[in-house]
């Protein structure tokens, strides 16, 4: 190896460090400051001053036992919305993709495609506005409340998160040789049992990979929930829900990050365990595209 080659292979190894320290760091703060008081996390958030396992304990305890967090409440609607949404973003993201890219070279399919993938750019401040009111107005039509509402709010995940599982889904399945749906039609199967008998198991690795990716979107997104529940309504997940520690002039910090600890450490779980399956859907997606 030339002397050029190390200096740069030393170089992108110490940028890839750095951007690693810079990623790290809050969640390096979040976790430190969960062992400490809310006087020791004011006087040094960086230092180890102050933090040990059994101030942990007693922050957990305080925030779990807080009347304003109701922890278990918000565990709870997160769990339901993150698990609703994600069992019908994989079905029904599978089922338009599949449809999508069979017929990929009719215009109504490229078409629909180039839709899912131009909602893709569009950022979602700018449709904040529009779809509070659309929802209020739809809910109002059909009789049932949208907004304020766990059914309100997997619908929106499912517009919002449809179009990445698509996008990722489709490339997958064309990959997929169409001899196998012939052979499943010639021995009589329906579309649909061609679909769920010998798509949808194919799509296993890549759906694993898209539900994992939203499932740590949905589980820690604030700003929607925020939106379409209220950060003062009945019905809170955990991000939504650690805004009780949050007030104008006083802010309980070894509470609001020992309640984001407990919050974050279920994804992170999840990721470890998946991570290996993230990787290999993504490649094989971007292989088979």
């Amino acid at each position: 190896m030339s002397t050029s080659s190390k200096i740069k292979k030393i170089l992108l190894t110490l940028l890839g460090i750095v951007i690693a320290v810079y990623i790290l760091f809050p969640f390096y703060l979040v976790v430190l400051n969960a062992f400490k008081k809310q006087s020791a996390i004011v006087a040094n958030p960086v230092s180890f001053a102050g933090a040990s396992f059994s101030q942990l304990i007693s922050n957990l305890h305080s925030v779990v036992n807080n009347s304003n967090f109701r922890f278990w409440s918000a565990f709870g609607s997160s769990v339901v919305i993150t698990v609703c949404s994600l069992v019908l973003l994989a079905v029904l993201g599978s089922m338009a993709a599949w449809v999508i890219s069979r017929n990929n070279r009719k215009k109504w399919a490229a078409a629909i495609y180039m839709v899912f993938i131009a909602s893709m750019i569009i950022p979602f401040q700018v449709v904040m506005l529009p779809l509070i009111s659309t929802f209020r107005d739809a809910g109002k039509f059909v009789g049932i409340s949208l907004l304020q509402s766990i059914p309100g709010i997997i619908f929106a995940y499912l517009g919002f998160g449809g179009a990445m599982t698509v996008f990722i889904l489709t490339g997958f399945i064309k990959g997929v040789p169409y001899d196998l749906e012939e052979a499943a039609a010639i021995d009589g199967c329906s579309p649909e049992g061609t679909f769920f008998r010998i798509i949808l198991p194919l799509l296993k690795p890549v759906i694993t990979t898209v539900t994992i990716l939203n499932g740590m979107w949905i589980w820690n997104d604030f700003l929607l929930p925020s939106l379409m529940l209220g950060l003062n309504g009945k019905i809170k997940t955990l991000p939504v829900a650690v805004q009780a520690f949050v007030g104008s002039y006083v802010k309980q910090w070894d509470l609001i990050l020992s309640a984001a600890l407990l919050a974050i450490v279920p994804m992170i779980v999840v990721f470890l365990i998946g991570q290996k399956q993230i990787m290999k859907g993504m490649v094989e997606g971007a292989v088979k595209g």
